[in-house]
């Protein structure tokens, strides 16, 4: 039986999934946006397992556990988009999975027409989410028609991954709950 949480090429991305480098730890992304001479090389750096995360299927955040922040004090909430350091001491943040990811539409916009490079089809749903027990907002799309949306409409996170994963941000999206 498959993972639930995982569904296979729920919008077919307008590119090719990019090559990756192994630098140490870290990935570099290949994106080839204009042929081979227009390649753009970016690292993923101290943020690579929320990325490498992704292609799995499994939702990475981060949390301070620092005694000695002056917000946390050793039980810093989680941030996703992730952190490599925390905002309040600047000490390196831990990683932590978040096992059931979803949450709320916090704001929407439904995009009708795309920007250049853009690599999902429209129309679609551009979505801020917030995620149970995380204190930061994420922003991602909506997967599953443009049927009428509406601020507090419960979302769970899906994932590309294999063949599909694009190794970016777009391997993360939302399907109504």
């Amino acid at each position: 039986m498959a993972d639930s949480k995982v569904v296979d090429a729920p919008v077919h991305a307008k590119m090719e999934p990019s090559a990756i480098d192994v630098v140490g730890e870290a990935w570099v992304v290949r994106l080839p946006r204009f042929g081979e001479e227009g390649t753009h090389f970016h690292t993923y750096g101290l943020l690579t397992p929320y990325f490498k995360g992704l292609a799995e299927g499994r939702l990475m955040a981060t949390r301070c556990i620092f005694d000695g922040c002056p917000i946390g004090k050793g039980n810093g909430e989680l941030w996703i988009p992730p952190r490599a350091d925390c905002p309040d001491c600047h000490r390196p943040m831990v990683w932590q999975e978040i096992p059931d990811p979803h949450g709320y539409v916090y704001s929407y916009t439904l995009v009708e027409r795309g920007g250049t490079g853009l690599e999902i089809p429209t129309p679609y749903y551009q979505i801020d989410v917030k995620m149970d027990e995380v204190c930061t907002i994420l922003k991602s799309y909506l997967v599953g028609g443009i049927d009428p949306l509406r601020i507090g409409d419960r979302v769970r996170a899906r994932f590309r991954t294999g063949p599909e994963a694009t190794h970016t941000a777009l391997d993360l999206y939302f399907v109504r709950e």
